[in-house]
């Protein structure tokens, strides 16, 4: 399986490659190879997807998290109001609630 994510962990940047779905259902293909660097075999692009793959999905708490923690303008009319406890216990069930 070719991706980008798997170019990408390998060190290369997207304007090194252009990718191209096969209109066969043959999966993605490298339609064109810019980089200096000799291309990678599939098999190295799949490790490296997989590798990737882990690293995104042991973040997974990190992302649910993110999009319920307190905003910025939450935080600071906290701070204004006096009111850090609640704006912690608020932080403490989100982390509860996503343990890493």
């Amino acid at each position: 399986m070719i991706t980008s994510n798997g170019l990408i962990q390998l060190g290369f940047s997207l304007d090194e490659f252009s990718l191209q779905d096969n209109s066969d259902g043959n999966g993605v293909f490298i339609v064109e190879w810019k980089s200096g660097s000799p291309q990678p075999s599939e098999a190295e692009i799949e490790a490296a997807h997989n590798e990737w793959q882990a690293e995104y999905d042991s973040q997974e708490y990190s992302r649910l998290r993110k999009a319920e923690y307190p905003s910025i303008e939450e935080c600071v009319h906290a701070i204004l109001d006096d009111d850090l406890e609640a704006l912690q216990a608020k932080r403490a069930e989100i982390k509860a609630r996503y343990p890493k």
